[in-house]
């Protein structure tokens, strides 16, 4: 820093001074790169890697501006600049950089390459791993830590598990990150003894290795040995963290296992762990499928930041519980506050519309899909529609909306229909519609039990025998229906 002193002003050196504070904004970001570039200090690389490492955190494109202009880059700027685009979840972006400091003859060094094998994982590309590889042997980074975990780590994402293996197997620093993501990689191929086995071998187990046994468990629908998991993780004294919570919550959400998930959120309020919005969210979702809707309003409402994923939780519960006036009315808040709904936060209000009949509200809200939030409606959201007009009796309407959809209509639509016409008595209709159905259209038992009950209603028989000669015939068995319920907390 000496050096920078003499070369320039002491104010210059004041400003980078400032830069080793953690709170800045972006309007004193601002100022200090506007002082920079008049002194001509922004040509330090020192400073300037600083400079770009707070902007980072605010505005990407900012950065990528500042960077392109940067008289003088060094490696670590060059790393810097990656990493931001790895951090935002721009992992094509910071590969791209990768190619271009390659062919500004920058070197890597082996912070790059756990940046850029962070990126392959993200982008779940193996090939893109391989030709990194040689990267990394060609310049002999092969044996620093960071490059190892990141290699086993990609290889592990990219669900390669016998390179991943290899390496993790031959490696000498093995720590609680490597073997974490090792188990990781057996649980997204479904390999559960071969995890479980590994996680049994670990010399030293912390939060994340036991979240990530949890998390492997309900992602494979394995939801009863999640919650074994957390017992025995309780046994062994480890905490539970924020990750393993959601995935705990999303099994008793899955068991309907209310009391399992009301003693996890006491849980939660005992060790004071900060309910973020994610967590937040997995609590509604699980009192909402366990049928505690008053719970699920009532975490909703402490939420002091609500996002899209909270609001469509909550709609879909209220929605679910018979209470779709308030679904509605939340929605509109959620519209009032400026956040911008999702595919099934649509399906969600439209399917409330439905329950209530409010036909002239439900048109609003699938009409602003495409106009106001930029949503191509898919089938599932065609669904609603045409369950909300042909409730109304409008069945001509619903016929039109069906022959006019861009896609051909799958057994949501069809379904939706159909229980209409049956509902509302309009057999000819019904019949008409059955008849133009090519049968490759009818992928679901339920369609099939409508049509042959359509037929049943006006006595033609023949037709109902055919229907269900054919369902048969094409090995296609009505679905029973069944519920979950948790009986004395199992």
């Amino acid at each position: 820093m000496s050096l920078f002193a003499s070369k320039y002003s002491k104010s210059s050196y004041r400003a980078i001074s400032h830069l080793n504070r953690r709170c800045l904004g972006i309007p004193e970001l601002k100022q200090i790169q506007s002082h920079l570039i008049i002194a001509g200090a922004i040509a330090d690389p020192f400073a300037a890697g600083k400079l770009i490492a707070h902007f980072a955190i605010f505005d990407l494109s900012h950065t990528q501006a500042l960077f392109q202009l940067l008289p003088q880059r060094s490696t670590s700027i060059w790393n810097t600049i990656i990493r931001a685009f790895i951090e935002n979840h721009k992992p094509e972006n910071a590969l791209s950089l990768y190619k271009q400091m390659l062919g500004s003859n920058f070197l890597p060094n082996n912070y790059t390459f756990s940046f850029v094998f962070r990126a392959c994982s993200e982008l779940c590309d193996v090939s893109l791993g391989l030709m990194y590889h040689t990267h990394v042997i060609r310049l002999g980074w092969e044996c620093y830590d960071f490059v190892q975990n990141g290699l086993i780590h990609c290889y592990a994402s990219c669900r390669s598990m016998k390179t991943a293996r290899k390496l993790f197997d031959a490696s000498s620093k093995r720590d609680v990150i490597t073997w974490t993501a090792v188990i990781n990689g057996y649980l997204k191929i479904r390999e559960d003894g071969a995890a479980k086995e590994l996680f049994g071998q670990m010399p030293e187990r912390n939060e994340v290795s036991w979240s990530a046994m949890i998390n492997g468990y309900v992602q494979m629908g394995l939801f009863k040995e999640a919650l074994e998991m957390f017992n025995d993780m309780q046994v062994a004294g480890i905490r539970l963290n924020q990750s393993g919570a959601v995935g705990l919550l999303s099994a008793c959400a899955s068991l309907g296992g209310l009391e399992q998930g009301r003693w996890i959120h006491a849980y939660i309020d005992r060790v004071k762990m900060e309910v973020d919005r994610v967590l937040a969210t997995a609590l509604i979702d699980m009192y909402s499928k366990c049928g505690c809707i008053d719970m699920a309003c009532y975490v909703f409402e402490k939420m002091s930041c609500r996002d899209v994923f909270a609001y469509t939780s909550i709609i879909s519960g209220l929605a679910n519980h018979g209470e779709s006036a308030t679904a509605i009315e939340l929605f509109k808040r959620m519209e009032d506050e400026g956040i911008r709904p999702n595919n099934i936060t649509l399906i969600c209000v439209l399917s409330a519309c439905s329950r209530m009949g409010l036909v002239e509200e439900g048109l609003r809200i699938f009409k602003s899909m495409k106009d106001v939030y930029g949503i191509e409606p898919g089938s599932q959201h065609y669904g609603c529609l045409v369950d909300l007009i042909s409730r109304a009796g409008l069945l001509e309407q619903a016929i039109k909306v069906v022959r006019e959809m861009p896609m051909n209509p799958d057994s949501y639509v069809l379904g939706a229909l159909l229980s209409a016409c049956r509902v509302h008595g309009d057999i000819d209709i019904g019949k008409e519609m059955v008849e133009g159905l090519d049968e490759g259209r009818l992928d679901h038992s339920g369609i099939h039990v409508l049509v042959s009950n359509i037929y049943a209603s006006i006595g033609q028989w023949d037709d109902v025998e055919r229907v269900r000669k054919g369902m048969e015939e094409n090995n296609v068995k009505k679905v029973p229906g069944f519920c979950l319920i948790e009986v004395e907390g199992l």
